[in-house]
């Protein structure tokens, strides 16, 4: 790794000031989330500020995301991930030294560097981006960097890079709405893939080995991603109905634009659940995702002076948008404890009032089962392939079905093998 100082903002930091800065970044994520070993010395040797050298360096070290590229509108194109999502990514992918490993998406090249951390000198590691000029940078910083092990490919990450496989392990870096034949192809028997997986509107970061040509997950991770470009590619569509709100589609659904404006400026109805916000709600997005309409809202808390209710997260929430409603999660703080918020559910259009009890009725399943869920199984089959029998969600793609089903209390579902 280079030595001597940087210079940014005015201030000058010698090796020793960034490496403190690493150090720091690593221990403030492991205040509250685990990293291996492994990732977490990969993590406070990888100079970060180098691939994000437009930020001061502070923020290269913050547990943020860094915005790297934005088109014409002001929407970001490229960004390297918050760190925290880049050390549980890379331990859902477990790589071992003198390992394979293919990635898609290769961005600022962090990821990459990392990964080349953890092969180290007899591994090897393929990046792929779609973007010349991404792909041109990243290839500098590596460079800058000392890092030899990395190999940037300039191409279209749907279909790897065959010349290199197989890959022992394969992790894509944007939002995959079907996984590639390609990428089963190039990974070696008992390979794992980490893919953040888009399932009708719902991301996850998902770790999956594959056995008789179904894909079975071994864990499931909260997180957000660009969608993928390329062949193959289903783009988001974010549509704005109001100032402050917009509404995000997947899955190529379509809206009608003028109907989701009149019903976000018409009547609205909230309902208060009596449930209390004091543990995660990663899973209950799961047992809404079928409704008709299911989308992301993207409404920030301005909301409040049109007269409507505070979306549950200050980027938003999820909901439905229809011809006659829009609904959302909400919260508020709990008149039966004011150190907890309460959920609650809210929706604004004709059909207000039948969304938010079908709204209501989805978050009080959720509540009734959540103490003995622990988590969901997804699983990626061929096309109208596999047993939907318990699942909360079954989405059928262009050549697959995707099938959710909840992971229940004292039932485990298989990993990979300790270190």
């Amino acid at each position: 790794m280079p030595e001597g100082s940087w210079t940014i903002s005015m201030r000058t930091y010698t090796s020793e000031d960034i490496e403190a800065l690493r150090a720091a970044m690593v221990n403030q994520i492991m205040s509250w989330q685990p990293l291996s070993a492994p990732v977490a010395a990969a993590m406070r040797t990888v100079p970060r500020h180098l691939f994000v050298p437009h930020v001061p360096v502070e923020q290269a070290y913050a547990d943020d995301a860094v915005v790297t590229r934005r088109d014409a509108d002001g929407v970001a194109t490229s960004s390297a991930s918050a760190p925290w999502l880049v050390g549980r990514m890379l331990d859902q992918l477990d790589v071992r030294a003198g390992m394979r490993v293919l990635e898609i998406g290769g961005g600022t090249g962090y990821n990459s560097a990392l990964i080349a951390e953890l092969v180290g000198p007899r591994g090897q590691v393929t990046t792929v981006e779609i973007a010349p000029d991404v792909a041109a940078d990243a290839r500098v910083a590596l460079a800058t960097a000392g890092i030899s092990n990395v190999e940037v490919i300039c191409g279209d990450g749907q279909h790897g890079h065959p010349p290199n496989a197989p890959y022992d392990r394969i992790i894509a870096t944007a939002g995959v709405w079907e996984i590639p034949r390609a990428w089963a192809d190039q990974l070696a028997a008992g390979g794992i893939l980490v893919v953040p997986l888009r399932i009708n509107g719902i991301t996850r970061s998902v770790a999956f080995t594959r056995d008789d040509g179904v894909w079975r997950s071994h864990s499931a991770v909260n997180c957000g991603f660009m969608p993928m470009r390329g062949d193959g590619a289903m783009p988001e569509r974010n549509i704005r109905i109001a100032e402050s709100i917009m509404v995000r589609i997947d899955d190529g659904h379509d809206v009608d634009v003028e109907a989701l404006a009149r019903a976000a400026a018409g009547p609205g109805t909230v309902e208060w659940t009596g449930i209390h916000i004091d543990a995660s709600l990663d899973l209950l997005d799961f047992w809404l995702a079928d409704l008709d309409g299911f989308c992301r809202i993207l409404a920030t808390s301005t909301v409040v002076e049109r007269g409507m209710a505070e979306p549950l997260h200050g980027w938003g929430s999820m909901g439905v948008a229809t011809t006659d409603a829009l609904g959302y999660l909400t919260k508020r703080t709990s008149r039966d404890n004011p150190h907890v918020l309460e959920l609650g559910v809210c929706a604004y259009g004709p059909a207000a009032d039948p969304t938010v009890r079908e709204l209501a009725e989805r978050v009080h399943r959720w509540a009734r089962t959540r103490a003995s869920v622990t988590g969901v199984r997804i699983e990626v089959h061929p096309a109208g392939q596999g047993d939907t029998t318990g699942a909360l969600l079954t989405v059928d793609k262009r050549h697959s079905r995707i099938i959710v089903k909840p992971e229940v209390t004292g039932v485990q579902e298989p990993g990979p093998a300790p270190r």
